[in-house]
C-alpha cells in the first residue's frame, strides 16, 4: 500500500472517531422529526419525485416540480437547517458575535 494511501485512511480513521456521535443523534432526531411530520402518502411521493428527478428539478415537470415545492415547504427546510446549523456551533447564534 502505498504511503499517500496510508496517510490517508488513517487521517478518515481519526476524523471518524472524532466525530461527537451525541450531536450526529441529535441532528438524526431533527431530520426524523420533521420527516415523520408528513404522511406516509406524502413520503412516499416526495421519496418517487426526488428518484425521478435524479437529482434535477429540470427533469421533472412543471406540475411535479409544483408538488415537490410543496412537500418540501412542508419539511421546512429553512427550518430544519436553522436547527441543525446551531447544533453544529453547540447552540450559539452568529447575532452578536464581535467581528475583527
Amino acid at each position: 500500500m502505498s504511503k499517500q494511501l496510508e496517510k490517508r485512511k488513517s487521517h478518515v480513521k481519526s476524523t471518524v472517531s472524532a466525530v461527537p456521535w451525541l450531536m450526529l443523534a441529535r441532528g438524526a432526531m431533527i431530520v426524523g422529526k420533521r420527516w415523520n411530520a408528513l404522511s406516509g402518502k406524502e413520503r412516499a411521493r416526495l421519496a418517487e419525485l426526488v428518484r425521478e428527478s435524479r437529482g434535477r428539478v429540470g427533469n421533472l415537470s412543471i406540475k411535479q416540480r409544483l408538488e415537490l415545492r410543496k412537500l418540501a415547504g412542508k419539511l421546512d427546510l429553512k427550518g430544519m437547517a436553522g436547527e441543525l446549523t446551531s447544533l453544529w456551533r453547540g447552540g450559539r447564534s452568529r447575532r452578536g458575535r464581535k467581528r475583527h
